[in-house]
């Protein structure tokens, strides 16, 4: 795998107007030193990288000024441009926060003329009026209260003032908004824009707050007055369907958040909210100011969607930490659940269901922060046995099952929580001989294992309580779970579950037993099942169960490789030719092939030794099932290090599998092979090249294979041996009237070979070439292929002499023979066998392509036909159009030889041969 290219950063440069740069010139000094000199060198540069690296100067440069350089005009008008240039930026620049960064650093003597200059900016960009220039100036509110100084500073200097813009903005905006309908593109636009003027007033009153809370109390302030309309607009947001939901959302969040903020006592906010999510509200117990603000909400008809984000609220805005709100807070809690219970059985839209089920899950999250600190009444109403749990747990099972991947998964998040919620509950009681998780768990492995919702819960039940407690109830949990593996459908949900199992398994007996004994008991609980599987399970189950568990079993637990390599070895030898032997075998082989491409088998040769013998190997390689031979195979030629050396066992073994395994039968063996021998030759490339530097250096590897350590140069003879003696192998394979498998898997693989082992270009070195081995016989044997009936083998074959090009000029060379090939090929393309036809279309193509037409036929009839200046395309181009003008020659013929007759005409074969092979030689004419 290459190494991949770091993507360089690009950051748009920061500019200034003409007069900005005027006044830095002029107070730039000589010897470029002062503050103005850096900024004007900065904002002449074009590239943003390098002004965040002159941006980084300006405090270490200020930290050097005198005190009394406060005073300099030099160093305020600077202040002001720095301001200006901030407020200029975008808020995805990282020139902005590079800037606020540098900027809190600032020296103290400094921050007041900062603090007037970049109010007096932000001041500028409150005073905008274009609507569609109101998002800027969002984005900069927000950017000047995420942790900068400066920036916060001159929000709460202008607080009036910022206020008045958010609430004059997005009244504006609304209204832009209803002017576009039915235009989705602008709409889009504004909507994101109201949304991004929401979250900003809530950032606005959740950073100020804390130092300036006095700011709120004021009735009769201007701020107050703009928080008063700004809780209106969030509550007319939250109950216009017309918005996004995600406004809607926002806004309920927003309304709690400002309530919180402006009602007084505080004592008495839950019992309010209270009674706005229960529909109760009377008018004469609600402040005059919250009436006229939110009037709409303290009705009986209000909309369900309106209810469940103010629920989302109250659960996010209101501090549930250490049970901080009393009793009242207690109340509050248990008539939000109720509210949503309530709405879960009205709300049938599925993005409001999305939304109900991530409240569910927020609302159990809050139960469970105070339930740490609550009183025994509220462990009452939340303890397994009482209606809430219940309540909770039905939904659970209601929509566990449920299309959107998202509500399952919240659904997880509910069922983990209740168990925690029933756990802080239970005062020190026993987990494991609890009546709720007893009965719980009891009703979850009573359910048939094809409802998916089971398998997550039955995970949190182990993670929550262990997995003792389960197996105790049921041994066979772990071979139940794997008799499902053959659905596909179930596979994700049985891994991950036998995965959580037997974790926490290992964790626990590891915890309990001092000796190793307890691996033994591990084994026997969670291998020796899955070796079961592999040998006598269906095919689906033992093929997922290969794919999706068994890597992972050896990646937590990689010493139980020798576990499985014992048992299936015993039972292989036990049940040698039985029925049974097949699946002994072939386990053993799947277990090594995935040990060793997941990399537990690092060094091949050393641990085959102590693991499978020889022998073992090469009754796999020739086994008489399929599935047998090719987990051998890939044992042999996967490995997780694409440098990993090839050793010399191993390309015995490959090469005796070659031997007797070309002529498979089926299409799918056939490709599983050729994949297969592919990845082996890419690791003898790159291993190769691994080899060339230590034999150029002089050195050693660092680890596996000594004699590879000290004689580079024998193993790259050892490749180039290895790969001239396959390729004999399979250029003897491709005998005159061997089968189609045999030919099909001969060439492919070969064709492998030249793709893998391309002609060096450069100082590029390659341990072995192709076309060295290509002599005249075997050049012939190619070509004989494309005689072949069947279209995939002259395709692989004519593929191969393509790639072949360092050969081709000992080849066609010849006058004599180029006349005869020339000649077949005519003969060919009037047969009336069409398959002969394509075989006439193939050698006219590599005569065209290797510039190897009989010199007879160029001379009399290239100069009339237009020469290329001798590059590759203009050749094939000049030969293309000497052979279809002689095969349109003989065509005139055979067509005044028809004596006009259509009849004739039809009927004549070799004319229809003629055309097939003018349109074969446009079709499979090489790329320019």
């Amino acid at each position: 795998m290459g190494v991949k290219k770091k993507r360089e950063m690009q950051v748009a440069a920061l500019t200034v107007c003409h007069q900005d740069m005027e006044t830095l010139r002029c107070f730039a000094d000589v010897e470029g030193k002062n503050l103005a000199s850096l900024l004007l060198h900065c904002v002449q540069l074009t590239d943003g990288v390098s002004q965040i690296h002159s941006v980084k100067q300006i405090v270490p440069l200020l930290e050097k000024v005198d005190k009394n350089g406060v005073c300099d005009p030099a160093i305020q008008s600077c202040l002001d441009i720095l301001a200006g240039i901030y407020f200029s930026l975008t808020l995805k620049n990282p020139l902005k926060k590079v800037l606020a960064s540098s900027l809190n650093g600032l020296p103290e003597v400094f921050l007041t003329q900062a603090t007037h200059s970049f109010t007096f900016h932000l001041q500028e960009e409150l005073d905008t009026a274009d609507v569609y220039s109101y998002r800027k100036v969002m984005d900069n509110i927000s950017s000047c209260m995420e942790n900068f100084n400066l920036g916060r500073a001159s929000v709460v200097n202008l607080l009036k003032d910022v206020l008045h813009f958010l609430q004059k903005s997005l009244i504006e905006i609304l209204e832009e908004n209803r002017k576009f309908a039915g235009n989705r593109i602008v709409q889009t636009q504004l909507m994101s824009d109201l949304l991004v003027g929401v979250r900003v007033a809530m950032t606005l009153v959740q950073k100020v707050q804390g130092p300036q809370g006095s700011l709120w109390s004021d009735s009769s302030s201007p701020i107050w007055q703009s928080m008063c309309g700004l809780l209106s607009i969030f509550t007319k947001f939250l109950n216009d369907d017309n918005l996004l939901q995600t406004i809607q959302s926002t806004s309920g969040l927003a309304v709690i958040l400002f309530i919180k903020t402006m009602f007084r006592p505080s004592e008495k906010l839950p019992g309010l909210i209270s009674s706005l999510l229960l529909r109760s509200a009377e008018c004469t117990s609600i402040p005059e100011w919250l009436m006229n603000s939110c009037s709409s909400l303290c009705c009986n008809d209000v909309p369900a969607s309106t209810i469940l984000f103010l629920c989302q609220g109250t659960l996010a805005m209101l501090d549930w930490r250490d049970g901080r709100m009393g009793p009242s807070g207690e109340a509050l809690l248990l008539d939000t659940v109720h509210v949503l219970f309530t709405l879960s059985s009205q709300i049938k839209e599925s993005t409001l269901e999305m939304f109900l089920s991530r409240i569910l899950a927020s609302w159990t999250n809050s139960a469970i922060q105070i339930l740490e600190s609550s009183s025994s009444s509220l462990k009452d109403h939340l303890n397994g046995d009482s209606s809430i749990p219940r309540r909770l747990l039905e939904y659970v099972y209601t929509h566990w099952e449920h299309p959107l991947d998202a509500l399952r998964h919240q659904t997880k998040i509910i069922f983990r929580n209740l168990l925690q919620m029933h756990r802080l509950t239970m005062e020190g009681a026993d987990l494991v001989t609890d009546p709720f998780f007893l009965e719980l768990t009891k009703n979850l492995l009573q359910l048939e294992w094809h409802i998916k919702g089971k398998y997550a819960c039955l995970g949190c039940l182990v993670e929550s309580l262990g997995i003792e407690h389960i197996l105790a109830i049921d041994k066979t949990i772990p071979s139940q779970i794997l008799e499902v593996m053959g659905d596909q459908s179930l596979v994700p949900y049985a891994s991950d579950l036998l995965e959580t199992m037997f974790k926490n398994h290992k964790s626990h007996l590891k915890s309990q037993t001092v000796t190793n004994t307890w691996m033994d008991k591990w084994h026997e609980t969670w291998v020796f099942p899955v070796l079961s599987v592999l040998c006598g399970g269906n095919l689906d189950q033992r093929s997922y169960v290969i794919d999706y568990y068994l890597p992972r079993l050896l990646n937590y637990s990689p010493e139980s490789l020798h576990y499985m390599v014992q048992i299936l070895q015993a039972s292989a030898d036990t049940d040698a030719g039985s029925c049974n032997h097949r699946e002994a075998l072939g386990a053993l082989m799947a277990c090594l092939r995935t040990a060793r491409a997941h990399g537990h088998l690092q060094s091949a040769t050393h641990t085959w030794e102590n693991l499978v013998c020889s022998a073992r190997v090469k009754q796999g390689l020739i086994h008489q099932h399929s599935q047998v031979r090719i987990d051998t195979l890939g044992l042999l030629c996967e490995s997780n290090r694409s440098t990993e050396v090839v050793s010399t066992e191993e390309m015995q073994w490959v090469q005796f599998f070659i031997t007797y395994n070309l002529n498979s039968q089926s299409p799918g063996v056939r490709q599983q092979i050729c994949s297969l021998l592919k990845k082996l030759f890419c690791r003898i490339q790159e291993s190769s090249q691994v080899l060339y530097k230590l034999e150029q250096r002089k050195s050693t590897p660092d680890s596996e294979n000594r004699s590879v350590r000290e004689q580079p140069s024998a193993s790259l003879q050892q490749y180039k041996n290895f790969m001239s003696s396959v390729c004999n192998i399979l250029f003897e394979a491709l005998f005159p009237g061997s089968s189609y498998s045999t030919r099909f898997s001969a060439l492919t693989i070969l064709g492998s070979v030249a793709e893998v082992f391309p002609d060096p270009e450069g100082d590029i070195q390659t341990v072995y070439q192709l076309s060295h081995d290509l002599d005249a016989g075997r050049h012939h044997t190619l070509l004989e292929c494309l005689t072949s009936t069947f279209e995939e083998v002259k395709t692989l074959a004519f593929d191969l002499l393509m790639k072949l090009s360092s050969g081709r000029a000992g080849q066609f060379q010849d006058p004599e023979k180029l006349q005869d090939l020339y000649q077949a090929a005519l003969e060919l393309s009037t047969s009336i066998k069409p398959y002969d036809c394509v075989t006439a279309s193939y050698l006219l193509n590599l005569l065209i392509w290797y510039d190897a037409l009989p010199a007879s036929l160029s001379a009399s009839s290239v100069q009339r036909l237009p020469r290329g200046a001798g590059e590759k395309p203009a050749v094939v181009e000049r030969n293309t159009l000497v052979v279809i003008k002689c095969l349109m020659e003989n065509l005139e013929d055979e067509l005044s030889q028809a004596e006009n007759s259509l009849l004739q005409a039809a009927s004549s074969f070799p004319m229809y041969g003629r055309i097939h092979c003018i349109t074969g030689a446009f079709q499979r004419l090489p790329p320019k």
